[in-house]
């Protein structure tokens, strides 16, 4: 079982740390690990969605405005339309580079990365990058908290994420906590 149970997954709430996760998967990991993190940072995925993920949901995107492609999430069974606009030409030539019909193929090519491997990866990417609490959840996580940071909108976040409550959605990325601890930090009577 991964670590990822064991401690406090959280999202990354500082752009230095994302763009030196981003460096320490390029560097010291490889161009799929990368793809897979850009991919879940920009999209909210869970780890399970992303790596059914074929080349073909790229590669045959229309050639039309918005770059977004649709997949049924393994968790809920609802289908979603993933729209990847803001970073479909860097994926698009990744997904051209790809000898397998997986976006995130194991060595072999027969089948994708597990989520075990997945996991590793990100933690080695993580110490790299001196960041702590890294899991697979942390891609859905950061997604999630810059998401609603950039837009305030929870309920459209929550539709997203296909959470029950608004609550629950910002419990998991990590909002209602930081938001009381910016209060009580200067709270005083």
């Amino acid at each position: 079982m991964p670590k990822e149970h064991l401690i406090d997954v959280q999202p990354i709430r500082n752009k230095q740390q994302l763009s030196d996760m981003k460096w320490a998967l390029k560097r010291h990991c490889n161009e799929r690990d990368y793809i897979l993190f850009l991919i879940g940072i920009n999209t909210g995925l869970r780890v399970s969605d992303l790596l059914k993920l074929e080349t073909d949901h790229i590669k045959k995107i229309k050639k039309k405005t918005r770059k977004e492609f649709l997949v049924r999430e393994g968790k809920t069974k609802k289908e979603r339309m993933i729209n990847i606009t803001s970073i479909y030409n860097e994926i698009l030539a990744y997904a051209e580079t790809v000898e397998s019909i997986w976006l995130f193929p194991s060595r072999k090519g027969d089948k994708p990365i597990s989520k075990i491997q997945a996991y590793r990866q990100l933690q080695k990417a993580g110490n790299f990058a001196g960041i702590d609490s890294i899991g697979t959840h942390t891609m859905r996580k950061t997604f999630g908290y810059w998401f609603y940071k950039q837009t305030k909108d929870v309920a459209m976040l929550q539709d997203i994420l296909n959470h029950s409550t608004p609550r629950i959605t910002l419990t998991y990325i990590g909002i209602n906590k930081e938001e009381k601890d910016n209060i009580l930090d200067t709270f005083s009577i």
